[in-house]
Formats: C-alpha cells, structure tokens, sequence
C-alpha cells in the first residue's frame, strides 16, 4: 500500500506541537472517520515510532497522527517545569490538538507514558474516546518500575545514550531524560496510582505488554483488565520488553487490525 505523509505544526494547549498524518494514498481526510492517534513514551518521539505508524495504516487501512508532546522531538521547549500536575496538562493538550486538527473519532495508541495519559484521556472525556491501545501502560509504581529506572539513569551515564537520543530531541534531551527520570524517582511520587480512574473508561480497551518488560510487571494489564468499564482484551507478549511495537511488531499489528476491524463492524 502506497502512503501519504505530511508533517506540520500545531497550536495546542498554548503550545506549538510537531504533527505528523499517514494516510492511504487517494484517499481525503475525514474527520468523521476512524483515526489512530499516537502517543509517545516518555522519552520518545514521532521519528522513533520508526516505520510504525505506516505500518499501522498498511495493517488497519485507516489514516494515523502522530505528534511530539511539548519539549519532545520537533515541539517547543517547556517553558516551565513538569510539576505534579503534568498529566493533566498532557490531556487538555492532547484534547486541543484533536480538536485542532478536525479528529472526531480517535483510537488512542500510546506506549509507556502515552499509554497512561491515552487511559486517562479515555477516562476524563468518554465521549470523545472511541477506543484505546495500551502498550506497557502504568496505573502505578511497581519496584520493577524504579529499578529499571534507576537501571537506565546508569547507562544515561556510562553509555552513548545522550548522543542517541539527541539525534531526535536536539538541545532539549538533557531536559527530557531530567524530567522523566526524576518525577517517577521522587519519593513523593511513590504513592501516585490512578486504578480508580480506569473505572470511567466505557470504550474498548486493547492492552499489551511485553512478558519481559523491565519497567513493569503483569500486575498492570490485570489492573487494566479489572477497572476498566468497556470490553477489554488483554494480551502479555512472550519474549517481548518494553516496546512491543518493535519487538514484537507482527504480533502487534495483528491485535491492532483485529481489534479495529471490530470496531468498524456495523459503523
């Protein structure tokens, strides 16, 4: 399948996001029609989805945003410190750029981070939300969490992983890994756990996660499973880390077109 691309700038939450749209060549954008939104882990960025999201549209036959969250990729710096509200932010970020670019009918696929605020994006707006896909999403802070945390500050220090990271995010990486790296070690941030909210979630809900993902356990997709309010399918990938759309991506695409081709039975 031949797939189109354009890359572009939007203002969104007061902030001005890269954003980038797959779609099917020959066809128009719709915003009535499905549209698989990308959200990013917390060190990532539209470029390293990698060929991802073509891949997504090729799969599933359905167009693709992808976009860098303030002070990721192609976006603006942050202006000011992530404080504890930082998800908050993240959602009626995501909420402007939706509406900004004419998207009615989202399918929220987000890993690690983006998976959490795709979760409570559905939570928050329900009628905004037509479904969500989880990859390596975290309801709270397991141990395995902050050891493979803790396990990464290392290699950020002894390894070339500053300068590989600064091939997507420029003179903002120092601030990127910082600010994810220190909220998730703070002591305070011990306790924060958002299984409750999972309840107001009324759309399907696919979930995944690696078997061998060194930042959480299976405890979180059984969070997932038990609070959600909608159909929910869960899936734990053997073999598979931290980033199953890219160790275990045929496994991946394939719960994806499962799971959209129902969504698109009857509508």
């Amino acid at each position: 399948m031949k797939i189109e691309e354009r890359t572009f700038m939007v203002a969104a939450g007061g902030e001005m996001l890269q954003v980038r749209r797959f779609w099917p060549f020959g066809s128009t954008e719709n915003s009535a029609a499905l549209t698989l939104v990308l959200l990013h882990e917390a060190l990532g960025s539209i470029d390293q989805w990698r060929d991802f999201p073509q891949a997504l549209v090729a799969a599933t036959g359905i167009p693709v945003l992808a976009y860098d969250r303030c002070g990721f990729g192609g976006s603006q710096p942050l202006m000011t410190p992530r404080g504890d509200d930082f998800f908050d932010r993240e959602l009626l970020s995501l909420d402007d750029l939706l509406q900004s670019c004419r998207i009615e009918r989202p399918v929220l696929f987000g890993h690690s981070d983006g998976a959490t605020i795709a979760l409570l994006f559905a939570a928050v707006y329900p009628d905004r939300t037509v479904a969500v896909i989880s990859e390596a999403a975290h309801l709270f802070v397991e141990e395995k969490t902050l050891t493979g945390i803790r396990e990464t500050v290392q290699r950020w220090q002894n390894s070339d992983m500053r300068e590989r990271l600064g091939r997507y995010h420029g003179e903002k990486v120092e601030t990127v890994f910082s600010a994810w790296a220190e909220a998730w070690l703070d002591p305070a941030f011990r306790t924060w756990n958002i299984e409750k909210q999972m309840a107001r979630i009324v759309c399907p809900v696919l979930a995944l996660q690696g078997e061998d993902d060194a930042y959480g356990t299976k405890r979180q997709l059984d969070a997932i499973r038990t609070g959600v309010s909608g159909d929910s399918r869960i899936r734990l990938l053997p073999g598979c880390g931290h980033i199953p759309h890219r160790e275990a991506k045929t496994e991946v695409l394939a719960e994806t077109a499962a799971f959209i081709e129902k969504l698109t039975v009857g509508s």
